[in-house]
C-alpha cells in the first residue's frame, strides 16, 4: 500500500471513528410525563407537601441529602435554591450531585398550583453535568374532589445512555407518585 493511499485511509477511519462518537455521546433531551390521582386529598395540600423539599427524601428515595442555599418570596410565589447528592437507582455506588432552582406558585383563582424547576446533575466529578426542568401541578379532580398531580419532565442525556436515563427517570418519578399516593390515602 503506498504512502497517500495509507494515509487516507487512516484519515477516513478518524473522521468515521469521530461521527460515530459524536452521534453515540451527544446530548438530546427527552420528554417523559407522568401522574397521579388522589381522591382523598386536596390540590393545595399536595401543593404545600410536594413544595417542601425535605420531604422529598420520602418521596425519592435516591435522595441522599440536601441543603437549602437560597430562598425568597412568599406564599404566593415561594422560590429556592437546593444543593442535593443522591445516587443512582440502577446503579447505586455512583453518587450525583445536583443544584435545583424551585419556584412555587398558584394561578390568580388558587384553583391550580404549580412547581416549576431546574436542575443542574453532574456525574464523575463534574466530567458530565446534564440539565433538566420539570412542571409539576397539582389540580382538582374532575368530580371537583381529589387532586390530580401531573408532572412533565424535560432531561437531557448522552444518546448512547438514552435507555439507563429513561430507566431512572422512570424509576424516581413513579417512586414519587407510588410515595405520594402512600402519604394521601
Amino acid at each position: 500500500m503506498s504512502r497517500i493511499r495509507w494515509k487516507s485511509a487512516r484519515v477516513f477511519c478518524i473522521i468515521i471513528a469521530s461521527a460515530l462518537l459524536y452521534l453515540l455521546l451527544r446530548i438530546k433531551t427527552y420528554q417523559y410525563k407522568t401522574s397521579v390521582f388522589l381522591p382523598n386529598a386536596h390540590p393545595n395540600q399536595v401543593w404545600e407537601y410536594v413544595a417542601d423539599f425535605s420531604n422529598m427524601k420520602y418521596l425519592n428515595p435516591t435522595i441522599e441529602d440536601f441543603n437549602i442555599i437560597e430562598e425568597s418570596g412568599n406564599y404566593n410565589h415561594w422560590q429556592y435554591t437546593v444543593e442535593y447528592k443522591e445516587h443512582l437507582s440502577h446503579w447505586p455506588y455512583l453518587p450525583n450531585f445536583a443544584e435545583a432552582r424551585f419556584s412555587i406558585k398558584s394561578n390568580d383563582q388558587r384553583t391550580k398550583f404549580f412547581i416549576n424547576s431546574t436542575h443542574k446533575t453532574c456525574l464523575l466529578n463534574n466530567f458530565l453535568c446534564l440539565n433538566s426542568e420539570s412542571e409539576f401541578s397539582f389540580t382538582q379532580g374532575h368530580s371537583s374532589t381529589g387532586a390530580l398531580c401531573n408532572e412533565e419532565i424535560y432531561y437531557q442525556c448522552p444518546a448512547l445512555f438514552s435507555s439507563f436515563c429513561e430507566r431512572e427517570v422512570k424509576y424516581q418519578r413513579d417512586a414519587i407518585m407510588i410515595n405520594l399516593r402512600s402519604q394521601f390515602n
